[in-house]
């Protein structure tokens, strides 16, 4: 017969840390798509940067209606650009 062993506080914990490790690794997250404003809106820009190394981050800031938005972008290898992320801020209208 097999003797059920305990686990302890410190087990438990990085059981149920592995866990939530794994259960956040498989979801993914959809890719941006560009707004009217946004650098790749209507497509990839006809100018290609290249002086930027592959890797780095372009910022962009836009109005769109009452927020300011910022957006950034990662050069990709064949050196064209990624949105990676988009912020919102509301503009105080008084």
């Amino acid at each position: 017969m097999v003797e059920a062993k305990r686990i302890s506080r410190s087990g438990r914990s990085m059981l149920m840390f592995a866990a939530i490790s794994l259960s956040l690794a498989s979801c993914t997250t959809p890719d941006l798509q560009p707004i009217p404003g946004s650098i790749t809106y209507g497509g990839q820009p006809r100018t290609k940067l290249t002086k930027a190394p592959v890797g780095s981050i372009v910022p962009h800031t836009f109005m769109s209606g009452s927020s300011f938005v910022k957006e950034s972008y990662i050069i990709q290898p064949d050196r064209s650009l990624r949105l990676v992320r988009r912020d919102y801020f509301d503009i105080p209208v008084n």
